[in-house]
């Protein structure tokens, strides 16, 4: 923006004869008004919690909001045993996992026994853990998808023994990447509305601080890659919680695609 005013108050200095003695009063109003276009500028971008970017012809919207008020399918991010216990230790009831399962699933059990079945699931489980004693003992790979009507259970994150929830970089990138291919494989032309997958995780092993910045980067670059296509009127939205939203550069996304 400053390159442009820049330029064209060249050509107009060009152009108009400024006398001697208002050129300084000139001088003081082109800097006056790049301040506060400046000014402007910095306040907006510091203020934007709605960013919309068009990858390889899909729209991705990135906002602040809550995703189980959106339209379309809605993704709940599951560890890798797809438990479904609320207990505060296994899952909690403060995240979106906890607060799915407590609030819009009316039968856990039903719930259970169908993934249970799910020809899909079994396909993808890695092995069964024999010793765990608190949850479930089938474990799948990262990235598989279990359909619940219009929400989409992912298999996120790993567990250890006493059911902390961890990942190394290289399961992280896995994780999208399998990810990204099951929502192509399940999303039938309809909008798929995604959490900041990960923020929640503290321990990224061999990390020892990753930003949620440089996660939203992350999922975007592999959305880029993977090179699935939403036609419009479909587009992947990318809900921020409103705790997190000063932990984003919505301004700086605009670059990063």
């Amino acid at each position: 923006m400053l390159s442009v005013a820049g330029v064209l108050f060249s050509l107009f200095s060009v152009i108009i004869d400024v006398p001697d003695k208002a050129k300084i009063y000139a001088g003081v109003g082109i800097l006056i008004f790049l301040i506060c276009t400046y000014l402007l500028m910095w306040v907006r971008a510091n203020k934007l919690i709605n960013v919309e970017l068009t990858v390889d012809n899909s729209k991705v919207n990135i906002k602040v909001g809550d995703l189980f008020e959106e339209q379309g399918f809605k993704v709940i991010a599951f560890n890798e045993y797809f438990d479904t216990i609320v207990d505060n230790k296994v899952i909690s009831e403060n995240t979106l996992n906890g607060i799915y399962l407590n609030n819009y699933v009316s039968d856990i059990e039903e719930l259970n026994a169908r993934m249970e079945v799910d020809r899909s699931l079994e396909e993808k489980m890695k092995n069964t853990n024999e010793s765990r004693t608190h949850g479930k003992k089938h474990r799948y790979r990262l990235g598989t998808i279990f359909q619940d009507n219009d929400y989409l259970l992912t298999a996120l994150s790993k567990f250890d023994n006493d059911n902390r929830a961890y990942l190394h970089m290289n399961d992280y990138i896995n994780f999208l990447l399998n990810f990204w291919n099951e929502i192509d494989i399940v999303y039938a032309g309809n909008s798929v509305t995604i959490p900041l997958m990960g923020s929640g995780i503290t321990r990224f092993k061999e990390y020892n601080h990753i930003t949620d910045q440089e996660l939203l980067e992350l999922l975007l670059w592999s959305f880029k890659i993977s090179r699935i296509k939403f036609t419009y009127p479909a587009k992947v939205t990318i809900i921020i919680h409103e705790g997190k939203k000063d932990k984003i550069n919505f301004y700086k996304l605009k670059e990063v695609i």
